[in-house]
């Protein structure tokens, strides 16, 4: 900005004059056009921030009880925490090696080949990550080319949407349809084609309680066989399973073991939510585009944390059998409170959340039936919107999760008799 005699000033040299009492109206308007510009990317807009855990926020804000977001309130296993310690005071805290602790990988290769049936090697088949979140996105982006497609069943655990948009994918969704969460086979067939990539499938499911069958996930692994897709399993809870169900990774099906990524932690089985530590187990050749993308989302995992995770791997067999069983009997328990309560509840094979539907309260949707339940009675929720892809499938639904004390889940109780006597009111 160039003054010249007269007192005016030439903007940019070219000749165009402002005078002094025009200049504070162009600085003004330069400062709103710049508040103004969205400096947001394209994808980012493209999805809201988690509602899982801005309903977390607002039990907090009034002091609810949380059957929301799905972390225990229990404390976690003490030899795992104290193998933690340990660590730190043996000064491992400075990077681990990009991929994993050699002994938290050795520690997920035994434990998959006693329980899930496959043998690994742990120097070129496991990416260690911070939690399985990490592990879903970078394995997505080190294997989609943008404009390829992602199957994705929904509901869906509310990270599956955004992860295939930030990695440039069209997603493809099929619906699970109640009250048994099915899925049709001939849709899957038709969604299948050469722009499929992968298949997002989480099994025990997040947030139905779903179990795949063996029959299912064959189905699945036939039509990945056929057309070169990628199956991408989330089996964080593999452990939590009830009425007879039994976990079956697609990994192990023929022919799936170098088309399979198979994601886990050790958040859900070992109560360690907070500790960020996950991993993706696939075949060498994957395993090295994972590694690639991982080391330039995170670098690595906590290293302490990552000896204790070891620790926990090594549990007693005895430890994933009472781990069921206790949340058998909270899912027991909140089963009967809810119906009670007069919501209509779909049993979960595995996992710890209940599918509830509540179109019949009269609510305008979920939205709102999950923000009086907080509010109004003091137990959070989550409307079940957010698990699909159209809001208007989960516009009837709120889920509740029970990875929680005994006594919290009767506080809990004790705050829906109130909105039983409401409803009953009207």
């Amino acid at each position: 900005m160039i003054a010249n005699p007269s007192g005016a000033f030439d903007i940019d040299g070219g000749g165009d004059i402002l005078y002094s009492w025009q200049i504070e109206s162009f600085c003004s308007s330069e400062r709103k056009s710049m508040d103004m510009k969205n400096f947001s990317s394209e994808r980012a807009l493209k999805f809201t921030e988690s509602v899982i855990r801005d309903m977390t926020r607002v039990c907090l804000k009034h002091r609810g009880v949380n059957l929301a977001q799905g972390f225990p309130d229990f404390p976690a296993p003490g030899e795992i925490k104290e193998a933690a310690v340990r660590a730190i005071q043996a000064d491992l805290n400075q990077y681990a090696i990009t991929w994993g602790t050699p002994a938290l990988r050795q520690a997920i290769v035994d434990k998959f080949a006693w329980y899930n049936g496959l043998t690994l090697d742990p120097e070129k088949e496991i990416t260690v990550c911070c939690g399985s979140t990490e592990s879903m996105i970078a394995s997505l982006m080190a294997i989609v080319n943008p404009g390829e497609e992602v199957i994705v069943f929904e509901p869906f655990y509310e990270n599956y949407g955004p992860d295939t948009i930030l990695c440039g994918a069209n997603p493809r969704f099929i619906t699970l349809h109640e009250p048994d969460w099915h899925f049709d086979e001939q849709e899957l067939v038709r969604a299948f084609n050469n722009k499929t990539k992968a298949i997002v499938i989480n099994t025990p499911n997040n947030p139905t309680g779903k179990v795949f069958s063996p029959e299912e996930l064959q189905f699945i692994a036939d039509l990945c066989l056929k057309w070169g897709t990628v199956a991408i399993t989330d089996e964080i809870y593999e452990h939590i399973l009830y009425d007879g169900a039994r976990h079956v990774s697609i990994a192990s099906l023929p022919g799936m073991r170098d088309q399979t990524i198979t994601i886990n932690s050790i958040s859900k089985t070992y109560s360690l939510t907070g500790w960020r530590v996950g991993w993706a187990i696939a075949s060498a050749q994957l395993s090295a585009s994972i590694r690639k993308v991982h080391d330039f989302l995170t670098v690595g995992a906590a290293h302490p944390l990552q000896e204790g995770a070891a620790t926990a791997l090594r549990a007693d067999p005895k430890y994933y059998h009472t781990l069921a069983e206790e949340y058998r009997e909270r899912r027991d328990f909140l089963l009967r409170v809810l119906q009670d309560a007069g919501f209509l509840v779909y049993h979960p094979q595995g996992a710890y959340y209940i599918m509830t539907d509540v179109g019949h309260f009269g609510f305008a949707d979920d939205v709102a039936c999950a923000y009086y339940l907080v509010e109004k009675i003091g137990v959070a929720t989550v409307p079940g919107s957010c698990f699909y892809s159209r809001p208007s499938l989960g516009a009837t639904k709120v889920r509740f999760c029970f990875p929680k004390k005994m006594e919290t889940l009767q506080q809990a109780a004790e705050k829906l008799k109130k909105f039983k006597l409401e409803r009953k009111k009207k």
